[in-house]
């Protein structure tokens, strides 16, 4: 690429190029030529100031990349860490869930949240435990101090009565070497140490109410026990806290007359209702149960089974359900709904990662779409289109700048690969909106080669005007009329562009209508849930293993037989999300392409 267009690179491995290059790419913008010497002055300050501001690409997720087995685990209180881990996000889109707002008000802590157990007497008696605890401590060590400090006095003052001692021996004729000069020196440090443990006595003794001895390491010996003493009962005082809080503390039980799968069931059993609150039929519910069970480790626990968790998740993200509407209608804690959507997800990422992908994987055959007379035989290579949308999030506030969109949103920027029967072949989500279009793009087919269906050679994707052409890549011509709607309002195509691009549009409104579908269907794609960033991609990821997965049964389903009734059909929630795209370079494009 680098050598095509005159460029080369140094050996630090910056761009270099001739002098008529430069002029050429200079002649519109004059600010070009800051970049002809090489990179920009204080590049290490500028990647500083821009260390939590740009995008790395941690984010991005596809389905079939390595797992974090920790992002599923369900911790004792997982309900609240989530809302934990997005404190500080009042600037983002609030939730349209209705039970709480997008702000760091609404984040409460275990022991002060209305809606978890009220504080136990167990907590305040510990809470009144700790403060008498550290009042002791801070006496103790206040204490120790003023020891330390008199002994160290003490001994000083002892030390000067020796040398005055042995000074008067010595005025006094007395030899060093005798016993006498001994005598005098033995009998003063026996004096002075009485009268320091006298003192010592009568002054601190009182601190510890008459227990303290006449020796100080017996006072240490004291402390030190007393401490270890004082540890013994706080750490019992925990446990029992503990023990108290979990079986003995606990909220008035629950007297549903109906359990959440009692629920699941009765709505099985009724189809309409099934449809409504699932968004699919029963057989095709039983369908996927068993799939999930016997493919992808879908379990029953000793709270709810398995029906009951998959009716739970198909119902939040179908109708967008906030997980304390789950709690108050099924009858479940905060935890087992967190813990039921939880392996619910991690089973359908699974699922993901194999469904997601080509029917064909060498594409040889011509798909009946393309197979009349508008289509063939210019569009017989042609296998599916590419597009990406925008999925609204929740951030934190030191990320929103990243996930801002240009209608003052928080969004994800999902890139998917989908063929003519409305089927994602591949998606790729997660990354921020400030990340640009043919980034993303570039990441799905270098980053995560392995998982992108690479056209084989003479086959070809199409893509919209946001996306230059290249090899494998048809986008339509740039500066003619090219949306459907816009021939809707203008009358039929007139010249060869505008046919072209008629046709073009015909065809990859697929995508659109697949997000359509996807969005239609899966509700919780439209509303801005309170999840971690990492299930917020995975959420997205999901839903599409259930798009796929309900197109490949063949089965009655009413939002696919209406995009079946009318092909060129695309709803307004698709059109709502979609990135708004502009030309591209002409010179980024493939010459082989356009001259196809």
């Amino acid at each position: 690429m680098l050598e095509h267009h005159s460029l080369r690179r140094d050996d630090q491995g910056w761009p270099t190029a001739s002098k008529d290059w430069w002029d050429t790419k200079t002649k519109e913008c004059q600010e070009f030529k800051k970049l002809k010497w090489g990179p920009p002055e204080y590049l290490d300050l500028l990647d500083h100031c821009f260390h939590d501001v740009a995008v790395d690409g941690s984010s991005a997720f596809v389905p079939g990349q390595k797992e974090d087995e920790a992002l599923y685990e369900d911790e004792a209180q997982e309900n609240e860490e989530e809302e934990q881990d997005l404190e500080g996000t009042e600037n983002s889109p609030m939730s349209f869930s209705g039970y709480k707002r997008a702000s760091s008000t609404s984040t409460r802590s275990t022991t002060d949240s209305p809606i978890k157990k009220r504080q136990s007497p167990m907590l305040k008696v510990m809470k009144q435990y700790l403060n008498m605890s550290a009042t002791q401590s801070a006496q103790r060590n206040l204490f120790l101090k003023k020891l330390g400090s008199k002994k160290e006095t003490a001994e000083a003052k002892l030390e000067d009565a020796i040398k005055k001692a042995q000074q008067l021996a010595k005025q006094a004729g007395l030899d060093e070497s005798s016993p006498e000069f001994y005598a005098v020196s033995h009998i003063c440090k026996d004096e002075a140490l009485i009268k320091f443990f006298i003192n010592m006595e009568t002054a601190e003794g009182r601190d510890l109410d008459g227990q303290l001895d006449s020796s100080d390491e017996e006072v240490l010996q004291l402390l030190n026990e007393d401490a270890e003493h004082e540890n013994q009962v706080m750490e019992t005082i925990f446990f029992f806290g503990m023990y108290h809080d979990t079986y003995m503390h606990k909220n008035k039980r629950r007297t549903s007359p109906e359990s959440g799968h009692e629920w699941v069931m009765r709505n099985i059993a009724d189809e309409t209702e099934c449809y409504k609150m699932f968004i699919m039929t029963p057989p095709m519910f039983y369908r996927l149960h068993d799939l999930l069970v016997q493919s992808y480790g879908l379990k029953s626990t000793s709270k709810s089974n398995s029906m009951e968790a998959l009716g739970m998740f198909l119902w939040m993200v179908g109708a967008s359900q906030s997980v304390r509407q789950v709690d108050n209608r099924l009858q479940r804690s905060l935890e087992t709904v967190h813990r039921n959507f939880g392996n619910v997800l991690k089973c359908l990422v699974k699922l993901a990662a194999d469904i997601t992908r080509p029917v064909d994987p060498d594409f040889k055959t011509v798909h009946r779409r393309l197979q009349c007379s508008r289509f063939r035989p210019h569009f017989n290579d042609c296998i599916g289109a590419i597009d990406g949308t925008h999925v609204e999030v929740v951030v934190q506030n030191d990320k929103k700048v990243q996930y801002l969109c240009r209608k003052g949103h928080t969004t994800q920027n999902v890139l998917a690969v989908v063929d003519f029967d409305m089927r994602f072949a591949f998606v790729l989500a997660g990354c921020p909106r400030s990340v640009h279009d043919m980034r993303v793009f570039n990441d799905a087919i270098n980053k995560y080669k392995e998982r992108f269906p690479h056209p084989p050679l003479g086959k070809y994707y199409l893509v919209d005007s946001g996306y230059p052409n290249r090899a494998s890549y048809l986008a339509p011509y740039k500066g003619t009329k090219y949306h459907l709607p816009e021939f809707r309002n203008s009358g039929m195509p007139r010249g060869m562009k505008e046919t072209f691009n008629f046709a073009h549009s015909s065809l990859r409104n697929v995508v659109e209508r697949a997000f359509g579908v996807l969005k239609m269907k899966w509700r919780i794609l439209l509303k801005v849930p309170r999840y971690p960033p990492a299930k917020q991609a995975r959420r997205i990821v999901a839903c599409m293993a259930l798009h796929n997965f309900i197109r490949e049964s063949k089965l009655m389903d009413e939002h696919f037989d209406r995009y079946d009734r009318d092909e060129h059909y695309v709803p307004i929630e698709a059109s709502m999300s979609q990135p708004r795209t502009g030309d591209m370079d002409r010179l980024d494009e493939d010459r082989n392409m356009n001259e196809f």
